[in-house]
C-alpha cells in the first residue's frame, strides 16, 4: 500500500469518527496489524504525527510499533525513535531458516539479529520478540535452540504463540490434504513448559499465558485489554471497545479505503456486551494473567481439584491464579466458572 495514501485515509477516518471529541490523553499507543513497519521511515513518522494531532501522550507513555525484522534498518530505527516510537514488537517467529521459509517469511535468522542491533543503536532498548512453537512434526526445528537464540538477544519481552490448525487457512488445507501433521498435545505442552522454565530462570516474568517480560517491561498496551480497559481503533480490521460496546472495521484494505474516502464509517460489525458476556470475559481474561481473579465461596469450591492437581494456586483472600500446567487447561476452568457465575 502507498504510505501516503494510507496515512491520509487514516487521518480522514480519525476526523470522520472522532472529529468532535477534542484532544485525548492516552497512556499507550500501538501501531499494529502485522506490517506497519512496511510504511518505512517517512511513512511511520507521518503516521505518528497524524495521530498525535488528536492525542496527548501521558508522561512515560508506551508507544509500540510492530515491525518485520527486514524493515528495521539503521535509518528507519532512528526515524521511528525521533517520531516517538519507544518500543518495538519484532516478528521473529523462529531462528531456523527452514522454518521461516516454510512460513513464507521474507527474513532469515541473521536479519533478526541485525534488527535488534539497529534498534539498540538507535536508542530503542525496549523490544519484544514473537516466537511460534508447536510446529507440525514434519518441520525440522529445535524449540530449545530458538529459546536460547532469543535470550542471547536480551529482549525486554517475549510473546510465544502455539501454532494451531484452523479451518480455511493454508495450514488447515495442508493438514486436510495430509501434507503436514499437526503437533500432538504432548509436544505443545512440553514446549510451553520448557519455555516457562527457561525464560523465568533467565529473569523474565510469565505474566500472561503467552507473554513474558522483564520486571517493569510488561506490555502496558496488551495488559489494558486483559483488564477490560476502553480503547479506540483505526484502520482495516481495527477493533474498538468502550467498556460496553465493541466494534470492528472492515478487513479488506480496498473497502476500508473506499468507505473512508466516501466519508462513510468503515464499520464491519458491532456488539453490545450483556452482563453474562462481561462475566465470561472477566473470568477468561483474568485466568490468562498471573494475577488471576477473585472468587466467591461457591466458585472457590469448584477449583479445589485444580489446586490439588497443581494446576492452580489460591490465597487466603479467595484469589486464584493458574500455574503453567493450569494455563494449558484454561478453557475448561473458564467455562466451568462462567457457568457457576451465571447461576448466582
Amino acid at each position: 500500500m502507498p504510505s501516503g495514501e494510507y496515512v491520509a485515509a487514516l487521518a480522514r477516518e480519525l476526523e470522520l469518527r472522532f472529529g468532535d471529541r477534542g484532544i485525548w490523553s492516552v497512556d499507550t499507543l500501538y501501531f499494529g496489524g502485522g506490517t506497519p513497519s512496511r510504511l518505512g521511515a517517512d511513512g511511520v513518522r507521518d503516521l505518528v504525527e497524524t495521530i498525535r494531532r488528536r492525542i496527548e501522550l501521558a508522561p512515560g507513555a508506551e508507544v509500540t510499533l510492530e515491525a518485520n525484522p527486514e524493515d528495521i534498518t539503521p535509518e528507519a530505527a532512528r526515524a521511528w525513535r525521533d517520531a516517538g516510537i519507544n518500543r518495538l514488537s519484532i516478528g521473529a517467529q523462529s531462528f531456523h531458516d527452514n522454518v521461516l521459509t516454510w512460513m513464507h517469511r521474507t527474513h532469515d535468522a541473521a536479519a533478526i539479529v541485525r534488527a535488534v542491533e539497529h534498534a539498540r543503536a538507535a536508542g530503542i532498548e525496549n523490544y519484544s520478540l514473537d516466537l511460534i512453537f508447536a510446529l507440525p512434526q514434519d518441520i525440522a526445528r529445535s524449540w530449545e535452540l530458538d529459546v536460547e537464540r532469543a535470550l542471547q538477544l536480551e529482549p525486554s519481552h517475549l510473546s510465544l504463540y502455539g501454532l494451531t490448525v484452523e479451518p480455511r487457512t493454508p495450514l488447515g488445507r495442508w493438514h486436510l490434504r495430509g501434507e503436514v501433521t499437526e503437533s500432538p498435545d504432548e509436544r505443545y505442552e512440553a514446549e510451553f513448559v520448557h519455555a516457562h522454565r527457561r525464560l523465568t530462570s533467565a529473569g523474565l516474568e510469565h505474566y500472561e499465558v503467552s507473554n513474558f517480560g522483564k520486571p517493569g517491561r510488561h506490555s502496558r498496551h496488551n495488559s489494558a485489554y486483559w483488564t477490560g480497559a476502553a480503547y479506540a481503533g483505526l484502520g482495516p480490521s481495527a477493533h474498538e471497545f468502550d467498556g460496553t460496546h465493541r466494534r470492528w472495521n472492515v478487513a479488506a484494505y480496498a473497502e476500508w479505503l473506499r468507505r473512508v474516502g466516501a466519508c462513510e464509517d468503515p464499520l464491519d460489525e458491532s456488539e453490545s456486551l450483556t452482563d453474562d458476556n462481561r462475566a465470561a470475559e472477566e473470568v477468561y481474561l483474568g485466568l490468562r494473567t498471573a494475577g488471576g481473579i477473585s472468587l466467591s465461596a461457591p466458585e472457590l469450591a469448584r477449583t479445589k481439584a485444580w489446586v490439588e492437581a497443581g494446576w492452580a494456586t489460591h490465597d487466603r483472600n479467595g484469589r486464584i491464579a493458574l500455574t503453567p500446567m493450569g494455563w494449558l487447561r484454561l478453557d475448561a476452568l473458564a467455562a466451568d466458572l462462567t457457568l457457576v457465575r451465571s447461576c448466582y
